[in-house]
């Protein structure tokens, strides 16, 4: 696998598609800057080799050129965590992109406006990626959270670079991470599977069953297989279509010597609000008109045992409704749990949407071993499938 690690960037222009896809408020103004600062060690390497870099993505899902997804409106959060005065083009193409890049100097960042104001960039268009490869000599990809999606920038231009491409430092961090739980892992292994819907899991449980020792079902999807086994979950989020899927991946795990572990209680709300009337149930008796809504005090000291035996954990779902603080409970202690397992030497790996998110917001992200950040990307790695953005690198 060749990283930026490999080159030495001395006098040479990068061209790194970055994933620089980040939430803006009314005013333009960046409210989460954790991509920029992920793709912060890739770019300073390049610099301090004796580069220069143009740095390419995408923001939010535009209809040709819409002002309010231009990246202008972040060359200054850019330029702040670099430390560098970002240069800006107008264009990520054509004469306006290729002067730009041209006369850029090493030691220099060029930023380049938003790939999607061309309908190419997402039909993977051969023309407009060799336009990009015009603008550098060595094109590194370091886009994990878009590595799934076959793009002119993410898959397609690699081919325009034969010997002169490779990994920048987070897109190889995350390959090796999902490796070190996928293929290299120390047992015992433990996958913690929540969120709402087992449909939008099932390929990674086929996927991961053969690797795993200990497997905990939560949050939401874990009534489909309460009810499927025959108990009563009241009025809780259930999908009545996937009951005898949910048998048939127990049914695998046992013969697999795979553990499933679903809540024994939980925490049951009348109403799905914070203000709520509550009461602790046992999950498969859940009285008529309440709901499960976080896992329950007993379920959170069972989870934790298995945690902290485990030696490689992989998070993907919250236990609850975590985004209601009367429901975080669970998903903080599952937390706890984990942090405390890494701390003693577990190799833990955060992934996917709500558990990076309640991960960031119980303020766990040091106390974990890696923190994903791409969300369909690490659901299709854990799925097994390869990604087209590094099938290209690895040609």
């Amino acid at each position: 696998m060749k990283t930026i690690q490999d080159i030495n960037f001395e006098g040479k222009k990068a061209l790194i598609r970055v994933d620089f896809n980040v939430p803006l408020d009314e005013n333009f103004k960046v409210t989460d800057a954790t991509r920029i600062e992920a793709a912060k060690p890739t770019i300073i390497k390049i610099l301090e080799d004796g580069g220069a870099v143009v740095l390419m993505s995408h923001l939010g899902r535009p209809k040709g050129a819409e002002v309010k997804f231009s990246l202008q409106h972040i060359v200054e959060k850019v330029s702040e965590i670099l430390g560098v005065q970002v240069k800006f083009a107008s264009n990520c193409v054509g004469e306006v992109a290729e002067s730009a890049a041209f006369n850029l100097k090493m030691g220099e960042v060029l930023l380049l406006e938003n790939l999607r104001f061309h309908a190419e960039e997402t039909k993977g268009d051969i023309e407009f990626a060799k336009q990009l490869s015009k603008l550098g000599d060595v094109y590194v990809n370091d886009a994990f959270g878009t590595a799934h999606r076959a793009h002119a920038s993410t898959t397609i231009v690699a081919q325009f670079f034969p010997n002169n491409k490779c990994f920048g430092n987070l897109l190889a961090q995350e390959i090796i991470s999902i490796k070190k739980v996928l293929e290299d892992s120390e047992k015992p292994v433990l996958a913690i599977l929540g969120g709402a819907k087992v449909s939008s899991k099932i390929t990674i449980i086929e996927n991961i069953l053969d690797k795993v020792d200990h497997l905990i079902i939560g949050g939401g999807m874990s009534f489909t297989f309460v009810k499927a086994q025959g108990g009563k979950i009241g009025k809780s989020i259930c999908e009545d279509d996937k009951q005898a899927l949910a048998l048939d991946i127990l049914k695998q795990a046992k013969e697999k010597g795979v553990q499933v572990h679903i809540p024994v209680d939980v925490v049951a709300a009348d109403d799905f609000s914070n203000d709520a009337n509550t009461q602790i149930c046992d999950i498969y008796n859940i009285p008529d008109g309440w709901e499960g809504v976080d896992a329950g005090p007993k379920s959170r000291e069972i989870f934790d045992k298995i945690v902290n035996e485990s030696k490689t954990i992989l998070w993907n779902g919250p236990l609850g409704v975590f985004e209601m603080e009367s429901f975080a409970q669970g998903t903080i202690a599952l937390g706890n749990s984990i942090a405390n397992a890494t701390k003693n030497g577990t190799f833990s790996l955060v992934g996917g949407g709500d558990s990076v998110a309640a991960v960031k917001q119980f303020g766990f992200q040091d106390k974990v071993s890696y923190v994903s950040t791409g969300g369909g990307a690490m659901l299709e790695s854990l799925e097994g499938k390869t990604l087209p953005g590094i099938e290209a690198i690895l040609k």
